[in-house]
């Protein structure tokens, strides 16, 4: 049988993203911790990972070996961690995951500035490249307002394929249909530079704003706020 992994609970701490490892040793030291519903105030005693639950200054939090995050991303921020012309969407998360002294959290692909909704987020490399990867062909599904009304024809040219500025092949989507007179539901699985809207604009068509509600099978939850996020269980 595998032995359970443990660690000393300032490196727990540390890890965790709550600082260095002197100010993690100073926190415990402190009583503000406990685990498993215990108070420890011993950062050299060591606990098994696996289920480990503790809370610091009452907060909870179960210890992670990777994020999975699930944003939804507002307009106005840019999906990088080195930002040019806007606030980083990584600023809409608490200072301890931006933290984590594994690999950093990243944006699992990106969004424009100006689109909104389901952004995933992680920092495990695999999970990054598994929905992101163009072999793994990953079905993104996007809601895009259009300037000029839906047509039967504008489904079909993006159905059938379009052919964008600079690209030598029609590019199809995988679903498309109406929502209403100006929404449109797109199904794609690339993920070319503003892709959808230049997709809409070669089918005649402008796009007026534009959100995410898919990757995979994973969905937007309907409840979630603009700049809210939850954690994905993996």
């Amino acid at each position: 049988m595998k032995k359970a992994k443990t660690l000393p609970l300032d490196k727990i701490i540390q890890g965790q993203g709550f600082g260095t490892r002197a100010y993690c040793r100073a926190l415990i030291e402190a009583g503000v911790v406990t685990v498993q519903g215990q108070w420890c105030d011993d950062p050299d005693k060591s606990f098994a990972l696996e289920e480990l639950n503790f809370t610091i200054n009452d907060e909870p939090h179960l210890y992670r070996e990777h994020v999975y995050i699930l944003l939804n991303k507002p307009a106005g921020f840019e999906c990088s961690q080195k930002p040019k012309h806007h606030k980083s969407v990584l600023s809409l998360l608490p200072a301890y995951l931006r933290e984590r002294s594994n690999q950093s959290v990243q944006p699992v692909g990106r969004l424009d500035v100006d689109t909104t909704g389901l952004l995933l987020l992680s920092d495990d490399g695999q999970f990054i490249h598994k929905n992101t990867s163009p072999k793994k062909q990953v079905d993104k599904t996007y809601h895009a307002t259009c300037k000029h009304p839906i047509t039967d024809e504008f489904l079909n040219q993006l159905k059938n394929g379009v052919l964008l500025h600079d690209e030598n092949e029609t590019i199809k989507a995988n679903a498309a249909r109406a929502l209403d007179e100006y929404t449109l539901e797109l199904v794609i699985s690339e993920g070319k530079y503003h892709q959808v809207k230049r997709m809409i604009a070669a089918a005649s068509n402008r796009c007026e704003a534009l959100c995410r509600i898919a990757v995979g099978e994973i969905e937007l939850p309907k409840h979630l706020a603009l700049g809210q996020w939850v954690f994905l269980e993996k």
